[in-house]
């Protein structure tokens, strides 16, 4: 059989069910799906990822690219659901897709691996030091490294899209978004979304890139030019953040929060830190 064959995890969730719709949209891409099945897609493999096995690894025989979306998708999530969710999970589908001899892994990496500079005023590009500030964005930038690592040593091209705000659903922008004006500046559409999803699994590509999936949005400062280069990705996308009133307050509060008691200071303002 011709064309590219894209095995998808997480493909149920949010951003995999817009992933999904976007692959099956072209003639020639197959897709194959594992996983938990939480939903009851019927071409769904079953499979509990979190613990490897030959038996499910058969599923990446024969695949071009991996699309590996199934994580714990919450900014909130703990050390341990991180640990098997984002971190086991994700060594344990680096490695079928090592043995099946994929030759391209895109892995759903996430804006909160750069979640310190919020309060900053630098330009977020993939050289940029990482600052994840919880289990969360840590769990992100180690399958990161370990994709790189990975890729380095195998041949295996690796992508990590660190992927801006797509709320579930229609996904409009607005002042409802969470994280006030940081939130609305790295909005990330459907469609442009769709357009990632696209390119990263199927335009030319090889070697490893870390690179940022936002929507063109005013006042962004997550450098674009890396997508650009790699995939040929340019948004189509656009938004103006808004503020209501209580918006700028909580804004204003959480920078006040910030200069107060600042998260990544080298000397601690209040006593000794260990």
């Amino acid at each position: 059989m011709g064309g590219t064959r894209v095995l998808v995890t997480g493909s149920t969730g949010n951003l995999g069910e817009k992933a999904l719709t976007a692959l099956r949209a072209l003639s020639d891409v197959t897709v194959v799906r594992i996983g938990r099945n939480s939903k009851g897609g019927g071409d769904v493999i079953p499979a509990d990822l979190e613990v490897f096995d030959p038996k499910w690894a058969q599923a990446f025989v024969g695949v071009d690219t991996v699309l590996h979306l199934a994580a714990d998708p919450k900014p909130v999530a703990t050390w341990e659901s991180v640990q098997a969710l984002n971190v086991d999970l994700a060594l344990n589908v680096l490695r079928a897709s090592e043995e099946a001899g994929v030759r391209r892994f895109v892995f759903a990496s996430s804006n909160w691996v750069l979640g310190g500079y919020r309060f900053t005023n630098q330009a977020l590009a993939a050289d940029t030091p990482p600052r994840p500030i919880n289990p969360y964005g840590a769990s992100k930038l180690f399958i990161e490294r370990a994709g790189i690592s990975q890729s380095l040593r195998t041949g295996m091209s690796f992508l990590s899209l660190r992927i801006g705000y797509c709320a579930p659903g229609e996904n409009t922008p607005g002042p409802q978004m969470a994280f006030g004006r940081w939130g609305q500046e790295m909005w990330l559409s459907n469609e442009d979304w769709a357009q990632a999803v696209v390119k990263s699994c199927t335009a030319p590509f090889e070697g490893a890139a870390v690179i940022n999936i936002m929507s063109e949005n005013r006042g962004m400062r997550w450098d674009l030019e890396g997508a650009r280069a790699a995939i040929g990705y340019v948004p189509t996308s656009r938004h103006i953040p808004v503020l209501g009133p209580m918006d700028r307050v909580r804004d204003f509060a959480a920078r006040l929060r910030e200069a107060v008691f600042p998260q990544f200071s080298d000397v601690p303002r209040f006593g000794r830190r260990w």
